[in-house]
C-alpha cells in the first residue's frame, strides 16, 4: 500500500484532499501544525493528525497542501527526513518554478494542479452543477508535471493527482514552465483580470441606470453564447455588428503589447510577487 504524508491536512484545501484520499486505497498520514486546522480535520472528517516525523516514516509520497509562501520553509524542514526514492508533490507550479525546492537528487518532484470544472459541461446533478471549485461532484481536468525524477514515477504522481482532485475527466501532462504560463499567466493575469473588468463594466451600466438584475442576466447570457462560439463549443459565427464592435473595442480595452505577460521575465516576476 502506498503511504502518503499530507502536510497542511487541516487547511481548506487539505480537508478537501483528505476527504478524497479517504475514498482511495492510499494510506494517508495527516500533518497539521495549527490547532484550528487540527480541530477542523477532526470535526469534519474524524481524522487525527500525526507529528511530521511519524508521518514521514516510510512515506512514499509527500503532498504539500500549504501556501506557496511556505513551500520553501516546509520542504527545507523535512527534506532530510524524506526517504530516498520518495515523491514530493506540490499543488502549484509557483514555488517549484521559483526554485524554492531544496536540491536532492534522489527524490522526485511532481506538480499537480486542478483546471476546475469547465463552464461548458453536462453535469447531471445539482451538486455537480454547483461544484464550481471541483474535487467534490463535478468533473474537471488536471495538469501534471514531472519536474525531477525517473519517468516511471509519472504514473504514480498522476494517480495521486486524480485521487486528490476527483472526479477527474481529463489529465494533461505539461512542464513546470508550461504550468506557470497557465497560472499565473493565463488564468490569473489574463482571465481573472478581464473577468474583473467585465464586472466593473456591469457595475458601470448599472450606475448609468440599467437595473442590476437586467445587466447581470444580459452579461452572463452573452458570456455563455459568445464563449461557446469563441471556444468552438458550438459551430457558429458572430454577426457583422459584433465583429465590428470587437474590431473597435479591443484597441480601446487592450494595450498593443499585452501578450508580453507571457514572456519568461514577466512570468518570473509575477511568481516572485506571490512566493
Amino acid at each position: 500500500m502506498t503511504k502518503i504524508a499530507l502536510f497542511g491536512a487541516g487547511g481548506k484545501m487539505g480537508v478537501r484532499l483528505s476527504r478524497n484520499l479517504a475514498a482511495t486505497e492510499f494510506l494517508t498520514a495527516h500533518v497539521e501544525v495549527s490547532d484550528i486546522g487540527k480541530e477542523r480535520l477532526k470535526a469534519e472528517l474524524g481524522f487525527d493528525c500525526q507529528d511530521p516525523d511519524t508521518a514521514l516514516k516510510d512515506a512514499d509520497v509527500i503532498v504539500l497542501a500549504v501556501p506557496d509562501t511556505a513551500i520553501g520553509k516546509v520542504t527545507a524542514g523535512i527534506i532530510d527526513k524524506v526517504k530516498s526514492g520518495a515523491m514530493i508533490i506540490c499543488l502549484d507550479a509557483a514555488a517549484p518554478f521559483a526554485g524554492h525546492l531544496p536540491k536532492r537528487d534522489d527524490v522526485t518532484y511532481f506538480v499537480s494542479h486542478p483546471c476546475h470544472p469547465p463552464i461548458f459541461n453536462d453535469e447531471k446533478t445539482e451538486a455537480g452543477r454547483k461544484d464550481y471549485f471541483g474535487g467534490v461532484a463535478a468533473q474537471q481536468g488536471i495538469v501534471n508535471a514531472l519536474m525531477q525524477g525517473p519517468e516511471a514515477d509519472y504514473a504514480l504522481g498522476e494517480a495521486v493527482g486524480k485521487a486528490i482532485y476527483a472526479p477527474v475527466a481529463r489529465s494533461h501532462r505539461v512542464t513546470v514552465e508550461q504550468m506557470a504560463l497557465l497560472e499565473p499567466g493565463l488564468s490569473e493575469t489574463v482571465c481573472a483580470s478581464l473577468l474583473d473588468i467585465m464586472r466593473e463594466a456591469m457595475d458601470e451600466v448599472v450606475a448609468r441606470g440599467v437595473p442590476k438584475e437586467a445587466a447581470r442576466d444580459f452579461l452572463l447570457g452573452h458570456m455563455n453564447i459568445l464563449g461557446a462560439v469563441i471556444f468552438e463549443e458550438i459551430d457558429g459565427v458572430f454577426s457583422d455588428a459584433c465583429n465590428k464592435a470587437i474590431e473597435f473595442g479591443k484597441p480601446v480595452l487592450m494595450r498593443d503589447d499585452w501578450k508580453r505577460v507571457f514572456e519568461p521575465e514577466e512570468i518570473a516576476a509575477s511568481i516572485e510577487r506571490i512566493t
